[in-house]
């Protein structure tokens, strides 16, 4: 496995009507690397955005869909996406206000 930084592990935020009405629970939805496991991902959330603390972290693996053009078939990359939820007493990610 490639040594992957806190940094690299949020790719970008997942922005649909379903995540946002999450976000009134605390749950914000994220695009993050494929390699990333549910740790990296608590560490990665907790210090990209200073005064959060992770509840839990739940993955959903999604795999590529095969596309055609004319004879050619290939397929999409595949993505991993993460739902965190954060504890009561901690602060709303600044990214998700004014949306």
């Amino acid at each position: 496995m490639a040594d992957i930084k806190y940094y690299d592990v949020i790719l970008k935020p997942v922005i649909t009507e379903k995540s946002m009405n999450a976000m009134s629970d605390k749950k914000y939805t994220f695009l993050v690397h494929v390699d990333a496991n549910k740790s990296m991902i608590k560490e990665a959330v907790e210090k990209m955005f200073p005064g959060t603390k992770v509840a839990s972290v739940n993955t959903m693996n999604r795999q590529g869909k095969n596309k055609r053009r004319g004879l050619v078939i290939g397929k999409t990359a595949a993505t991993k996406k993460a739902i965190v939820k954060l504890t009561e007493d901690s602060k709303e990610i600044e990214i998700f206000q004014g949306l």
